[in-house]
C-alpha cells in the first residue's frame, strides 16, 4: 500500500483490535510522524508602534506641533512625512490642504513636488466625513488638483493612478470613470496600470456590457487600448459568471487585437469548464492551447485532472497524471487529493487509499484536505472500520476536519448506532478548532434528530 503512516499502518494490519472504538479513548500524546505537519512556529511578538504625532484631527493644533518641529529639525524631508501623518486622521481634504499651506508659509524653503500632492489625493476619500458622500470625495480631488496647479505642479499619469485607486477604495467607480476620462483630455491618457486597475474594479460591480462600454469609449476618444492584461481580466470575470462561450470569443478578440493568449488565459477558461463538470470542453482548450505552442504548466494539468474527476473520468484523469510526469512536471498533494476525491465520488474508495500510498511513496506528502478527503469517501462507502482506524491517524496528527468529513463522520458513526463515538468526535472538532461550537453541535443535533425519526419509523435500529 505504500508508506502509509505508522499508526495507520499498525491499525490495519492488528489482528487483535477487535473493537476499533477503542481508538476513541483518551490515548497518550506522541509526536506526528512524517507526513504530518510540524508544529506551527510561535508567532513572532508584534513590533511596538510609535506613538502618532498628532492625537487629533484639530488643525490648529497640528500647526502648532509642526512649528516646535520645524524649529529643530533640519531634515528637508520631513514637511511631507508630517503632511501624510496629519492627512490621515484629518477630518477634510480642506484641512490637509490649508496644513499644507502653513508648511510653506512657516517654511519659505520647501517647494510642494508631485509627491507632496499624492499624499493628499491618497487620503482625500479616507477622511470620516467623506467617505458616505461620492460628490465630496470628487471635490476633494479636485480640491487637491487645484492646489496643484495653484503651485506650478502638473498632474501627470501617476498623479492620475494615485486620484483613481483613492477613488475605488471608497468604492466610488462612477466618480472614477469621470475623473479618467477628465485626466486624458485636460492632462494625458492614464498608463495601462491605472486603466487595467480601474477594469478590474469596474468587472466586479457592474455589468460585462457596461465594462465593454467604458472600454470601447476610452479606445475611441483617448486613444487607450486594452492590452492582454486587459483582456485577462475581462476573461477571468466572465469565467467566474460561468459565460465560457463569451469567454472564447475574447480568445478569437484576442487573436484579432495581435495578442497571443498565454497560459493563464488558457488555465482560467479550462477552470471555468472544470467548475462546470464539463470535462470535455476544458480538454478541448487544452488542446487549443497546445495548438497555438502555449506549453501547459502544473497549473494546467491540475485543472484537467480536478475537471475530469469531477467529471467521473478518473481514467482519463490517472493518464494525464502520467503525461504530465513526462513532460517534468511533478504531481503534488493537489494533484493526488484531486484524484482521491474523483475516485471516491465513483464509490472507489479503497483505491483511493491505495493512492495515497502511491503519493507517499514518491515522496509528496498529503496534507489535511487529503486526509478529509479519503475519511470522507470511507464513511460514503459505508467503510466504517477503515474510517475510524483514518480517523485516528488525523487526531494523532493534531490535524483539523472540514466541514463535509465531520458532518459525513459523525452520521456515519450514529447511523451505526455509535452515538457515544459521535460525541467524541463532536468534542475532537471543537477542542482542535475544526469547527464552531455552534456549527459542530448543529451538525450533531440535526443527526441525532434524523436517528430518532429513523428509529420511531423502524429505519434504524
Amino acid at each position: 500500500m505504500g508508506k502509509i503512516p505508522p499508526s495507520f499502518r499498525s491499525a490495519i494490519g492488528n489482528p487483535n483490535i477487535r473493537n476499533p472504538s477503542s481508538l476513541f479513548r483518551p490515548q497518550p500524546p506522541s509526536p506526528p510522524s512524517k507526513p504530518f505537519p510540524s508544529p506551527k512556529k510561535k508567532s513572532p511578538k508584534p513590533i511596538p508602534q510609535p506613538n502618532p504625532i498628532f492625537k487629533t484631527p484639530n488643525l490648529e493644533d497640528a500647526k502648532k506641533i509642526f512649528d516646535s518641529i520645524a524649529n529643530s529639525s533640519k531634515d528637508p524631508r520631513f514637511p511631507n512625512s508630517l503632511l501624510h501623518s496629519y492627512a490621515k486622521i484629518a477630518t477634510s481634504t480642506t484641512d490637509s490642504v490649508k496644513f499644507l499651506h502653513h508648511i510653506t508659509k512657516t517654511l519659505p524653503s520647501f517647494s510642494p513636488d508631485r509627491s507632496t500632492f499624492h499624499i493628499l489625493l491618497s487620503h482625500s476619500c479616507a477622511n470620516p466625513n467623506s467617505n458616505s458622500n461620492s460628490n465630496s470625495d470628487l471635490s476633494a480631488i479636485h480640491q487637491t488638483l487645484n492646489s496643484m496647479h495653484a503651485a506650478g505642479v502638473t498632474p501627470d499619469a501617476a498623479t492620475a493612478d494615485v486620484a483613481i485607486r483613492a477613488l475605488c477604495s471608497a468604492a466610488h467607480l462612477d466618480d472614477a470613470v469621470e475623473l479618467i476620462k477628465e485626466f486624458a483630455s485636460k492632462h494625458c491618457p492614464p498608463d495601462t496600470y491605472t486603466f487595467n486597475f480601474l477594469v478590474k474594479h469596474l468587472c466586479k460591480a457592474r455589468a460585462v456590457s457596461s465594462v465593454y462600454d467604458f472600454i470601447d469609449e476610452m479606445r475611441e476618444k483617448f486613444g487607450v487600448k486594452p492590452d492582454l492584461v486587459t483582456y485577462t481580466i475581462l476573461i477571468d470575470n466572465v469565467c467566474n459568471g460561468k459565460n465560457l462561450r463569451e469567454a472564447m470569443r475574447l480568445v478569437n478578440v484576442l487573436h484579432e487585437e495581435g495578442f497571443k493568449p498565454d497560459c493563464f488565459v488558457y488555465n482560467t477558461i479550462m477552470k471555468g469548464y472544470c467548475v462546470l463538470s464539463r470535462g470535455s470542453e476544458a480538454i478541448e482548450v487544452y488542446n487549443k492551447m497546445k495548438e497555438e505552442g502555449v506549453e501547459p504548466d502544473l497549473v494546467t494539468y491540475n485543472t484537467l485532472i480536478y475537471g475530469l474527476s469531477k467529471s467521473g473520468r478518473v481514467v482519463e484523469a490517472k493518464k494525464l497524471l502520467r503525461v504530465m510526469t513526462e513532460k517534468g512536471y511533478f504531481p503534488d498533494e493537489v494533484t493526488y487529493t484531486t484524484l482521491m476525491n474523483g475516485l471516491c465520488r465513483k464509490g472507489e474508495a479503497l483505491a483511493a487509499l491505495a493512492l495515497l500510498g502511491e503519493m507517499e511513496g514518491k515522496g509528496c506528502s498529503p496534507n489535511e484536505c487529503t486526509y478529509n478527503t479519503l475519511l470522507h469517501g470511507l464513511c460514503k462507502a459505508r467503510l466504517m472500520e477503515k474510517a475510524i482506524e483514518f480517523y485516528g491517524v488525523i487526531k494523532e496528527g493534531g490535524l483539523k476536519l472540514d466541514t463535509a468529513s465531520y458532518g459525513t463522520f459523525v452520521r456515519a458513526l450514529c447511523r451505526e448506532g455509535r452515538v457515544a463515538e459521535a460525541y467524541e468526535v463532536f468534542d475532537y472538532a471543537v477542542e482542535s478548532k475544526s469547527l464552531s461550537d455552534v456549527a459542530a453541535y448543529s451538525t450533531l443535533e440535526s443527526t441525532l434528530k434524523w436517528l430518532k425519526k429513523a428509529k420511531e419509523q423502524g429505519l434504524a435500529v
